[in-house]
Formats: structure tokens, sequence, C-alpha cells
């Protein structure tokens, strides 16, 4: 199974529980490789190999995929979770920032999901093929979302609009897959902790975030992958075209 962007933060918890589950993980990295070298080393279990691609470009896509399918002989999971997310509030933006934040959550967050699909999903087509499935033996995509293509993020706007299209190209692709037994979810995570954000959680920001929540505290990685690897289990094709919010009740919608 391949993740992507999985160097640190929710990609490396996702690829720990999916080694720990006893799969076979493909780690794919952009420019991190000693934060994806450490991800590596720390997987229980063989067989697992680094992949780096640059996500947002259209060829680079098709190579990790058929990278990571050549290197674990197959490819029957993908996870999308490569994003990027930066700040472009448009009140105080420069039109050619403001461009330039667009186009690049465009290509890694949206076309980059689009054209892993598309590739992983046409290998895993093959495969239930050469097994001589009528049906296909199946195979699992899971989209990392946000609860911000809900809400709205006045801040990152981009970050919000290609998480609404990631979670409407889930919808898409699981109609179109499920004749051959590929079932197609994605997860809506709220605010949650990562080296990335680690800054954010501090003094009274970080208060306020936490006040998102009747919990009173923000999600955890390991709480997303656990959700993940459900959505990529052989239990979970009845949940094809779902979008699960994983968000301690900060945001609710019917």
């Amino acid at each position: 199974m391949l993740v992507t962007g999985a160097s640190r933060g929710l990609g490396r918890e996702l690829a720990r529980a999916f080694a720990r589950n006893g799969d076979r993980v493909a780690v794919h990295y952009g420019t991190r490789r000693e934060d994806a070298e450490e991800t590596l080393a720390a997987l229980p279990g063989e067989g697992h190999v680094l992949a780096t691609a640059d996500v947002s470009q259209p060829a680079e896509a098709a190579r990790l995929a058929e990278e990571a399918a050549d290197a674990l002989g197959g490819l029957d999971v993908l996870v999308n979770n490569a994003a990027v997310n930066f700040p472009h509030p448009p009140a105080s933006t420069s039109y050619d920032d403001w461009t330039t934040a667009w186009r690049r959550h465009t290509d890694v967050n949206l076309l980059g999901t689009a054209h892993l699909s598309h590739q992983a999903a046409q290998r895993m087509i093959a495969q239930g093929a050469a097994g001589g499935d009528q049906e296909g033996h199946g195979g699992r995509i899971v989209n990392i979302g946000s609860r911000g293509a809900f809400r709205g993020e006045p801040d990152h706007p981009a970050y919000a609009a290609t998480k609404a299209a990631v979670h409407a190209l889930g919808q898409s692709l699981a109609v179109a897959l499920a004749p051959y037994g590929i079932a197609v979810a994605s997860v809506a995570p709220g605010f949650f902790e990562t080296e990335r954000v680690a800054h954010r959680l501090r003094g009274e920001e970080g208060a306020a975030i936490r006040a998102q929540s009747p919990y009173g505290r923000v999600g955890r990685p390991e709480e997303v992958a656990e959700a993940v690897l459900w959505l990529a289990s052989p239990a979970a094709e009845w949940s094809s075209g779902a979008v699960l919010d994983l968000n301690g009740a900060s945001y609710l919608r019917t």
C-alpha cells in the first residue's frame, strides 16, 4: 500500500498504522528525505520502501504509482495524504501571491490526488483481471480531506476549496470504481496536533483552537489513522463514497 506525504505528521502515523496491521508500505515523500527515512526505519515488519515524487506533476504521479506497485508486488491501497496548506487571506494577499497559492493548492491537493487515484485504480483493476475475477478482487483508495471543506477557511480558502473538491472526487470515483470491487472514501479531520501546527497550540490561540471541540482538546494523528485503517479494510466496502467527519464535534453537519 502507498501513503503519500508520509515523511512526518499524519502521514507518518498512517504508515505506522498500516505497518502494524501487517501491510507493506511505500513511504512517499516530496522533499523531506531524512524525515521519510526516519519514518521507514521505525516501521514494524519488513518489505517497506521509500518512494519520492512531486505529485503536482502528472508524470511524477504516474511514476510514483508504477514504482510503488513494482516494489510492493502490486498496489491494493492508496492513501492520498500529501497536501500543501499555507495562508493567503484575500484581504491582505497580493494578486501574484493569491494566484500562486491557488495554483499550488490545486496542483498538489486536488490534481495530485486525482492523478494518483487514476493510476492506482488502473493497477487495481488490472490486478483483478489478472486474478481471473471478472469483477476484480478489489482495492481501496482513502483521501484525507478536511473539516474546512464544510465550514470554510478564511485565511486558507484554496485549501478549503481543494479539500471540498477532493471529497467530491472521492464520491465520483466510488461510483465509477464499484463495479471493479474498489471502494473509495474520505475522512474530514478537524484540527489535530502535528509538528507543523504545534506552534499554533501555544497561548491564547491554542486555547481557542481547543475550545472549538466540547472535548476541550484537538485530535491526535493516531485517531485519524485508525479511521483510515478501517476504511481501507475489507469490512468497509459498504462505506464507499462516505466522507467521515473526525472533528470531536467541533463542526456538525447533516
